[in-house]
């Protein structure tokens, strides 16, 4: 904790249904200061207003980032005060076309695998000097299709879906790798399925969603804050259940992905 005694928590893509409600459930604890971490300046106010008003916590701020770029991540970190106990990356994108950041990487795999990677990696020395500290990934049941050879659809055909899917896998698997390297700086890195809410990534992958956010955001929540799984790190859960992660087994494949990234 802080000099003020405050927990430190950082959500990424806090705009969104699920990690707006992330946020609110971390806002709602006592002595929680929460940090949104948005693209977009618009939707950050409008979020920040909400969240104040819903919670009566004044403690949230928001960061502007564009996480499919290592430079503004690094930027972040960069101008970073204090500690940071929490991390939640929770940002993603479904966009139906390919398209290209403008440092040519593809978006879908910039923003939902590099992003998460990038923040892990710019921010471990902080959640270090933080630690006890805790790292949760937002990934997906609906994971898989992972092509260690096209990792950004240069040879596939771009299915924006299948984009999704690898990309979730590859958040599971990215967590095993950073939980091995966090563990000993007394980092904890877990991977979680949320929920299916109806918003505007899934109804991108052409479905809707039956549960509501405040739903959604329960198991995230949990792994960043219940003592039960404080020292739990390099697994994956779904409605607070561990479960087994067949991703994250493969720790040739694992390996292979995370020094894929590291060239980025």
């Amino acid at each position: 904790m802080d000099k003020e005694n405050k927990i430190i928590c950082a959500v990424s893509g806090a705009t969104g249904a699920i990690g707006k409600a992330i946020a609110r459930q971390l806002a709602i604890k006592a002595n929680h200061k929460v940090v949104l971490i948005v693209r977009d300046q618009g939707k950050a106010e409008q979020a920040l207003a909400t969240l104040k008003s819903e919670t009566g916590n004044e403690e949230i701020y928001y960061e502007i980032v564009d996480l499919s770029r290592k430079v503004s991540i690094k930027a972040l970190a960069g101008r970073w005060k204090g500690p940071l106990h929490i991390l939640v990356n929770n940002a993603a994108v479904t966009p139906r076309r390919r398209g290209e950041t403008p440092q040519g990487i593809e978006m879908q795999f910039a923003t939902n695998v590099l992003g998460y990677f990038w923040m892990m990696e710019s921010f471990a020395q902080i959640l270090s000097s933080s630690a006890p500290a805790r790292v949760v990934n937002v990934a997906s049941y609906w994971a898989g299709d992972l092509d260690i050879d096209d990792l950004e659809f240069s040879r596939r055909r771009y299915n924006n879906n299948e984009a999704y899917r690898q990309s979730k896998q590859a958040n599971r698997m990215l967590t095993v790798a950073f939980a091995d390297q966090l563990r000993p700086k007394g980092i904890t890195v877990n991977a979680c399925h949320p929920g299916d809410v109806n918003s505007a990534l899934s109804n991108n992958l052409g479905f809707g969603g039956h549960e509501a956010p405040d739903q959604a955001a329960r198991t995230p929540t949990w792994l960043a804050t219940d003592p039960i799984v404080r020292e739990v790190t390099g697994k994956y859960f779904s409605d607070m259940r561990e479960e087994y992660c067949r991703f994250g087994q493969d720790r040739e494949l694992v390996e292979e992905l995370y020094k894929k990234c590291l060239e980025y």
